[in-house]
């Protein structure tokens, strides 16, 4: 049986999007120096999480779910993980002519 999600719930979430959205507008209006990547960074995680748990229902799901949203997370972490490796290592062995 469905579980059926009150929409006060929805009406929660997206007034914290919309904060967020707020936030991410207001810091790329404010020099932060280096940590502007940091904040960004931060604040679309959050957004993300949010989005994950409450729009595509994980919380409250079965274990399944949360398998299989922990299996893309990881699995988004392997690919940026072997593209950083490309990428830091392209130097590395000289190109010979």
């Amino acid at each position: 049986m469905e579980k059926v999600v009150a929409p006060k719930i929805y009406f929660r979430t997206c007034i914290a999007l919309l904060t967020l959205l707020a936030v991410t507008w207001s810091i790329a209006y404010v020099d932060l120096g280096p940590f502007n990547l940091i904040f960004a960074l931060a604040v679309a995680i959050t957004k993300a999480i949010v989005i994950a748990l409450f729009f595509m229902h994980i919380k409250g799901s079965r274990r399944i779910l949360h398998l299989a949203a922990i299996a893309g997370v990881m699995w988004l972490m392997i690919l940026i993980a072997l593209t950083l490796g490309d990428y830091f290592t392209r130097g590395w062995v000289p190109l010979s002519h």
